[in-house]
C-alpha cells in the first residue's frame, strides 16, 4: 500500500446540538479507527474536526495521501475557499468574518508538507468506509460506547479498496439516472422532503452555513437519508 488512505464524517444532533465525529486511518498494512464527540457542536465542525484528526496522526513529510469524505463544505473549503479567506483577512466576500476559523487554520497546519488528494464521495451509498465513519461519529454524538478497530489491514472487515471510486461513481450514476421519488433538503437543522428539484433548489441555492439536500429514489431510500442524517 504506497498511499496512505483517509476516511472521516461528522455528524451532529440538532446541529447545533450534541455532535460526534469518526475517522479511519490506513497506512503501511495498519488501520486505525478514530472517534470523539462534542456536547454542543455542528455537523460542519465535526466534518472538519473529523478530518483534522485523521490528518494528525500522519507525521512523515510528503506523504501521499488520499482523503475521502462526503463533505462538500471541507472539500471545497480546503481547495478553493481559504486562499481568499486568508488573503481578505479571514472575511468572506460579503465582509463577514469566516465561520470555523479555528478549525479551517487547524486543518490548513495539518495538511502542510503533505500531499492530499481530496476525494469526495456520496454519503450513504454503500462505501464501507464512509459507512463505518457514519457509524462511529453517530454514535459518539448519541454518547454510546464502541469499540475502534486498531490492527493490521489484513483482518479489517471493511473493504477499503476501492478508494478511488470506481464502484462509487457507477453506483451514484446509476442512482441519478432514476426517476426522484423526493428531494430532502437539511438547512440549519430543519428537514424539508420536495416532490421536484424545482422546490428544493429554492429553498437551499444560495444559502451559507449548515446545508444538505438529496435526492431519493424509494421511501425505503428516503428513509436511509434522513437516518443518515440522523433525522
Amino acid at each position: 500500500m504506497n498511499k496512505t488512505i483517509l476516511f472521516s464524517d461528522g455528524s451532529a444532533k440538532g446541529n447545533p446540538g450534541q455532535g460526534g465525529w469518526g475517522a479511519i486511518v490506513c497506512a503501511d498494512e495498519k488501520v486505525i479507527e478514530l472517534g470523539g464527540r462534542e456536547a454542543h457542536t455542528t455537523n460542519n465542525r465535526m466534518e472538519l474536526t473529523a478530518a483534522i484528526k485523521s490528518l494528525s496522526l500522519i507525521k512523515k513529510d510528503g506523504a501521499d495521501i488520499i482523503l475521502n469524505t462526503d463533505s462538500a463544505y471541507v472539500v471545497n473549503g480546503i481547495t478553493k475557499w481559504v486562499y481568499g479567506w486568508q488573503k481578505n483577512n479571514w472575511k468572506t466576500s460579503e465582509k463577514e468574518p469566516v465561520v470555523n476559523k479555528d478549525l479551517w487554520e487547524e486543518l490548513i497546519k495539518v495538511s502542510s508538507g503533505k500531499k492530499i488528494e481530496w476525494n469526495q464521495i456520496g454519503g450513504h451509498i454503500g462505501v464501507p468506509g464512509n459507512e463505518r465513519c457514519d457509524e462511529i461519529a453517530t454514535s459518539f454524538a448519541d454518547n454510546v460506547a464502541m469499540k475502534l478497530f486498531n490492527g493490521k489491514f489484513s483482518v479489517y472487515k471493511y473493504d477499503l479498496s476501492d478508494i478511488k471510486g470506481s464502484g462509487i461513481k457507477k453506483k451514484a450514476k446509476k442512482q441519478n439516472k432514476m426517476s426522484a421519488y423526493s428531494y430532502l433538503s437539511l438547512v440549519h437543522g430543519v428537514l424539508k422532503i420536495d416532490k421536484t428539484w424545482a422546490e428544493c433548489e429554492k429553498r437551499v441555492k444560495g444559502v451559507k452555513g449548515d446545508v444538505k439536500f438529496k435526492k431519493s429514489v424509494s421511501a425505503e431510500d428516503e428513509k436511509e437519508i434522513m437516518k443518515g442524517w440522523r433525522i
